[in-house]
């Protein structure tokens, strides 16, 4: 009697281990005590720079309305904290924003075409409030520029598959996954897969974030129009066959009739 215990003790144990995961497997950033024990410097661009088919919103600024109206029939009146008057903005179509074209092309009131693909929004406020300096004559005009329509698509084995608006210009793959409700349980975190448009291109990058060099990796910060892929384990595809519920049901059973033979043992014992 007491052999078939210790052997139905085994089989249970075997069953129960199927569905372990090696925390090898599942802890992030493993190696960062070491690696960043002090201090390292950041050496990836992390800064989104503008692509085809991005929109952006074009604010401009100065002293005087009239000359702003020849960018746009609506004017908006704000006060300006820095003059103490009152500043006269137009945004230049403000409702959809501008579309960059296949070109890397901004189409503007006035200035017409403007090259803005590959710059950053500073840099590319910077371009237009130079070309409405010198070719609109505005020698106060300020521009600022934002990106509308900036987004990151994630599927698979997170928490939920969702499309998320970036609402700043520096987010990592880490900010993203942790707004999908971080990985699922059936998600690899050591095989995440980023695919990534650029120049007309299509790369993809893979993402290991059980390894602490995951912050050296080009894909650590995520760009505008990303799609992140969270590949599931082999677990997923077991848990849902009717294998596996036959084994955990089976396991269960298997554990009170062990119980129910223990006591009966020990009783006549």
């Amino acid at each position: 009697m007491k052999k078939i215990i210790v052997l139905l003790s085994l089989v249970v144990l075997m069953l129960s281990m199927t569905g372990c995961v090696s925390q090898k497997k599942i802890r992030y950033f493993q190696g960062a005590d070491t690696l960043y024990a002090e201090a390292q410097r950041i050496t990836q661009q992390y800064e989104m720079r503008l692509k085809p088919a991005d929109q952006i919103y074009i604010k401009v600024t100065c002293s005087e309305p009239e000359l702003l109206s020849i960018f746009s029939q609506g004017v908006a009146f704000g006060n300006n904290a820095n003059t103490g008057g009152v500043s006269y903005t137009t945004g230049l179509n403000a409702v959809n924003g501008f579309t960059i074209d296949n070109e890397g092309m901004v189409n503007l009131p006035k200035l017409g075409k403007v090259l803005v693909s590959g710059l950053t929004t500073e840099e590319c406020a910077k371009k237009i409030e130079t070309h409405i300096r010198e070719d609109a004559q505005i020698s106060d005009a300020e521009v600022t520029v934002y990106l509308l329509n900036a987004r990151v698509t994630v599927i698979g084995s997170a928490g939920s598959s969702r499309v998320v608006n970036l609402t700043s210009e520096r987010n990592t793959i880490v900010d993203i996954l942790a707004q999908c409700g971080d990985i699922a349980d059936t998600g690899h975190r050591y095989n995440i897969r980023l695919f990534r448009e650029n120049n007309g291109m299509r790369k993809m990058y893979k993402v290991d974030l059980t390894k602490a060099d995951v912050f050296q990796n080009p894909a650590y910060y995520v760009q505008q129009n990303d799609l992140i892929y969270v590949e599931p384990n082999k677990s997923k595809s077991v848990k849902s066959s009717a294998f596996y519920t036959f084994m955990s049901a089976g396991t269960s059973i298997l554990a009170a009739i062990m119980s129910c033979i223990s006591f009966i043992y020990i009783f006549k014992k």
